[in-house]
């Protein structure tokens, strides 16, 4: 075992290791969001049909979402307890972990993009496309469903990278194949005039480098944990706890998929095509504001999960403190970049004057409360990272598909109309966050006793 990795987990200064951790995570988050938000930028800039292609791509984010949610499923259900196993000792039954996740990767990298593509035009239509739109959804996400298989090689691989303590080389994967779709993206949709088409297929190729670089590298001699032929069929007693504590990242981004949905049928419905580009744009902003506490969280991971597999319980608390802190800090500023400049951060995707205009009054209202989340990102992969399946996934369930998506429903419907379903956001992060915090203050109590 790489020793000076597991002495910094157990031993080093705290504060000073999650920001050793987490800065290569955020920089990686910032890239890896790149490769949707570069295409959208180009997307919405393609002469004479840029809106209606960024609303038709739009219309594939629940797709796309979907297909992530599979790969953090097995990613980060099973990079968590293999950081546990690390910190008892266990490499063997970490590397049984790995490897039997690389296979179920692989399974859903075949099944998924055969489904969708048996039912692609109706999932279009059903997620709101229109008969100006079809068009370039169509043409985004055929092509992007047949490089699934490296998405999920790049998602949920990077996740055993970053919890053995390699988040620069965690970074890295992300780096290779962003830095290739940024190159990629103005070469194959204007330079050969590919349209949305260059941006799917520049994305692919991407995401194919990522997942060949994250396959060497835990193929190789560096990785503590490595993927073993001996260890590749799946057995029920490893698959179980990883599934189940895998259940509540996949809840929260598979309900991100339904909740894009219920979005772009209603804002289609009380908006209209040009609302559906503007949620396009606005879910590119969050991804944006998001970033760092993404990074904190992935940063915080490995070592809370291998203190808390050695029962070092004031390491574990430190890391608590500071992880909330910071995620929080972040998350103000970012919320007050947001309802400051609001114009500009729209017209970073697209500046026709209706969209525009529009964009930044339900921005305003949108991101009212977003700062709110700073709590609440951190404190549900606490329980994430801590083993804790059916608190987070409690939590998960909550803010989405309990208050969000029927606020959704309801707001417009009582006379708000489209301005109703952008007020759902704020009202479903107030109650959600300060849920999870106060539950995380009632088990940061007990946590004593949970480890004694």
């Amino acid at each position: 075992m790489n020793k000076d990795i597991n002495k910094n987990l157990g031993e080093g200064n705290v504060f000073s290791l999650l920001m050793k951790l987490s800065l290569p995570m955020i920089l990686a988050q910032i890239i890896n969001v790149l490769y949707n938000i570069v295409d959208r930028m180009y997307i919405g800039r393609i002469a004479g049909v840029g809106v209606d292609a960024l609303t038709g791509v739009g219309v594939t984010l629940p797709i796309i979402v979907l297909i992530s949610a599979f790969a953090a499923l097995i990613g980060m259900g099973g990079a968590p307890i293999a950081s546990i196993k690390m910190g008892e000792g266990k490499k063997e039954e970490a590397e049984h972990i790995l490897s039997n996740a690389f296979t179920l990767l692989v399974v859903f990298g075949i099944a998924l993009p055969a489904i969708f593509f048996i039912f692609k035009d109706k999932l279009l239509y059903m997620f709101g496309a229109s008969e100006k739109t079809f068009q370039y959804a169509n043409e985004y996400i055929s092509i992007y469903t047949l490089g699934s298989i490296f998405v999920m090689f790049t998602l949920g691989l990077n996740s055993f990278i970053n919890s053995q303590g390699f988040s620069k080389f965690a970074m890295i994967t992300v780096i290779v194949g962003a830095l290739t779709n940024i190159i990629l993206d103005p070469i194959l949709i204007f330079g050969f005039n590919m349209g949305v088409k260059g941006a799917a297929y520049a994305t692919v190729i991407s995401q194919a480098i990522s997942a060949l670089w994250a396959l060497k590298f835990l193929l190789g001699k560096k990785t503590i944990l490595k993927i073993r032929k001996e260890y590749l069929v799946p057995k029920l007693k490893i698959l179980r706890p990883m599934i189940l504590l895998g259940l509540s990242p996949f809840i929260m981004q598979s309900t991100e998929s339904l909740l894009q949905i219920t979005f772009n049928v209603n804002l289609g419905k009380f908006g209209g095509d040009i609302y559906i580009g503007i949620m396009t744009v606005l879910t590119s902003v969050m991804q944006m504001m998001f970033l760092p506490l993404q990074g904190f969280t992935q940063g915080a991971q490995p070592i809370l999960g291998y203190n808390y597999g050695a029962k070092n319980i004031e390491r574990v608390k430190k890391t608590m403190k500071y992880l909330i802190a910071t995620c929080l800090t972040f998350a103000v500023c970012s919320w007050i970049l947001a309802q400051t400049m609001p114009k500009f951060l729209i017209l970073i995707f697209n500046d026709d004057p209706t969209l525009v205009n529009e964009g930044v009054k339900c921005l305003k209202v949108f991101f009212a409360m977003q700062f709110i989340m700073g709590l609440q990102l951190p404190c549900q992969q606490i329980f994430i990272s801590l083993g804790k399946a059916k608190t987070s996934i409690f939590f998960a369930l909550l803010r989405k598909v309990f208050l969000l998506i029927p606020l959704i429903l309801i707001l417009p419907r009582i006379g708000l109309g489209v301005k109703g379903i952008f007020m759902a956001e704020p009202i479903a992060d107030t109650i959600s966050a300060l849920s999870c915090f106060i539950t995380f203050l009632i088990y940061y109590r007990k946590l004593d006793y949970d480890l004694s």
